[in-house]
């Protein structure tokens, strides 16, 4: 009875999609050949690169996240090629088990589903690939099966400091736009993502961010698809080419939307937003662990995205959590992907458009249904997460908008 009306979605992606992403979308079809849809994608580029931070190339791709990992081998991976892997979770695993099939030979280092790559132990890897090896490291910023937020800074370090040769790429399919992530400052040769999390437009576009040193590598490759070529994708001489056919129609008119609500935002005051709501609900879960078998997947509060929470109960809790929050009150929590058992995990997604009422409003039904379920739990959850968001919005919550331009945050 209590789920009728207006469902949420509170899995880590598809996020939950504005409605002015949603508006910009409805619409008939534009032509495809000239006018003002030529306009609006080549206005995405600049912003595109200020969201990763890099003034360096990017890439569209009418992809998925798999299909954009495809995209990121097949611009500088031969086929024989050695990469590592860095695994803190399903997704990296995945990005992996992608380079094999395409014929590259894949180390892995697992750190587990709990922790973040350890620096220490990819010194000792590269220090003992003398010949050089490693052409690529394969990592995520953060894991969305996991939540695990990785030191990618850190890792050009140690890179750096060993003197190794190998391409940083790394996966932000899930917290770009939510947790820190800056593509030159910290280093980062290559960097993918999708558009349905922290970009907040529906699934169905990839993008694939490239700097002059990856470009070098794919001008020496023998051979690349020519789907997957970033190259024309980047300059775009014939408007056709930023596609390699049909453009994306209504999700660009979505991502011009989305893009011009990071801007009017300004990416300092999104990161901070989504550290205060994923604070909130950690106070959340610290209570409810008081008492009974729930518990966070990751200890280190440093180790935490801020876009994306893993949660375990006991086996097939998790499930029949999930289930009663939608059910009856109309609330989707994430499966436990790529855990084990699944039953007793569940992830909540607070990415992209998100704030204040929508956590509390996800927190009070978990609340409820931990409740209804009977599974033991400590007390005051949503006491606990109120205070984090009372004294971190203050008496006066009004933020400057002042310059807070993507340019102003990643250029």
């Amino acid at each position: 009875m209590f789920a009728n009306g207006l469902t949420y979605l509170a899995i880590p992606g598809p996020s939950v999609m504005p409605d002015r992403v949603l508006r910009a979308m409805h619409r008939p079809a534009p032509n495809i050949y000239t006018g003002e849809l030529h306009d609006v994608t080549r206005s995405l580029f600049p912003d595109l690169k200020a969201v990763a931070g890099t003034k360096h190339d990017v890439a569209i791709y009418i992809a998925n996240g798999h299909g954009v990992w495809e995209a990121a081998l097949s611009n500088v991976i031969a086929e024989g090629d050695t990469v590592l892997v860095l695994a803190t979770g399903r997704f990296c695993v995945g990005w992996g088990e992608m380079a094999d099939s395409l014929g590259a030979q894949v180390e892995t280092i697992d750190f587990g589903d709990s922790d973040a790559v350890d620096l220490a132990q990819v010194e000792a890897a590269l220090k003992a690939d003398t010949g050089g090896k490693i052409k690529a490291i394969l990592t995520v910023l953060v894991d969305t099966s996991t939540g695990v937020l990785n030191d990618i800074k850190g890792l050009r370090g140690v890179l750096d400091k060993v003197g190794h040769d190998a391409l940083l790429m790394c996966d932000c399919i899930a917290s770009l736009g939510c947790d820190e992530f800056q593509m030159d400052e910290w280093g980062v040769d290559i960097t993918v993502a999708a558009s349905q999390k922290g970009l907040m437009t529906p699934p169905g576009i990839g993008f694939v961010w490239f700097n002059d040193k990856a470009d070098r590598v794919r001008g020496d490759m023998k051979r690349v698809s020519r789907y997957w070529d970033w190259r024309p994708r980047a300059s775009g001489e014939e408007y056709w080419q930023f596609f390699d056919g049909t453009a994306p129609t209504h999700h660009l008119y979505g991502l011009r939307e989305a893009l011009d609500m990071i801007k009017e935002e300004g990416l300092s005051n999104i990161w901070a937003r989504h550290e205060g709501l994923a604070k909130a609900i950690w106070a959340a879960i610290d209570a409810w662990s008081l008492d009974g078998p729930l518990a966070i997947n990751v200890a280190d509060v440093a180790q935490r995205s801020r876009a994306v929470t893993s949660l375990r109960l006991d086996e097939g809790q998790g499930d029949a959590l999930r289930a009663w929050c939608e059910d009856a009150m109309g609330v989707t929590l994430g499966i436990g992907l790529g855990r084990t058992p699944a039953s007793a995990f569940f992830r909540l997604g607070h990415m992209g458009h998100v704030n204040g009422h929508m956590v509390l409003g996800f927190l009070g039904t978990i609340d409820a249904g931990l409740k209804a379920l009977g599974i033991a739990h400590g007390k005051g959850a949503l006491e606990a997460a109120s205070a984090v968001l009372a004294d971190l919005a203050g008496a006066q919550p009004r933020i400057a908008r002042a310059d807070n331009s993507i340019d102003k945050c990643c250029g």
